[in-house]
C-alpha cells in the first residue's frame, strides 16, 4: 500500500534553517499533487506549500522563506525552510494527492527556539 514518510524535523534556533523530506512508496503512479501541511495543538491543519506538475503555492506566512521542490526520485518532495520563526513550530505533514484520495505521513516535529 501507499506509504508516506517524512523526515528532517528537529530543533533549530530562530533564524535558522531546516530541510524536510518526503518520500512516497508503494505506488506505480506519479503523484502530481503533493504538499506540506502543519498543525499545532488545538488548531486545524493548515497548508504550508503545495506543488503540482506546473506550479507551486505557498501560505502567505511562509512566502519568501520556504521553498517546495521535487526530488529526482519519483514521488519525493522537499521543503526548504529558511529564516525560521517560533511561529513556524509545528508538526509538519506531507500529503500526496491522487484525485480525491489523499495520503498522509505520520508527521515530523519542527521546534524553533527564540
Amino acid at each position: 500500500q501507499v506509504q508516506v514518510v517524512e523526515s528532517g524535523g528537529g530543533l533549530v534556533q530562530a533564524g535558522g534553517s531546516l530541510r524536510l523530506s518526503c518520500a512516497v512508496s508503494g505506488s506505480i503512479f506519479r503523484f502530481n499533487d503533493m504538499g506540506w501541511y502543519r498543525q499545532t495543538p488545538g488548531k486545524q491543519r493548515e497548508l504550508v506549500a503545495a506543488i503540482t506538475s506546473g506550479s507551486t503555492n505557498y501560505a502567505d506566512s511562509v512566502k519568501g522563506r520556504f521553498t517546495i521542490s521535487r526530488g529526482n526520485a519519483k514521488n519525493t518532495v522537499y521543503l526548504q525552510m529558511n529564516s525560521l520563526e517560533p511561529e513556524d513550530a509545528a508538526v509538519y505533514y506531507c500529503n500526496a494527492q491522487m484525485g480525491h484520495v489523499g495520503y498522509w505521513g505520520q508527521g515530523t516535529q519542527v521546534t524553533v527556539s527564540s
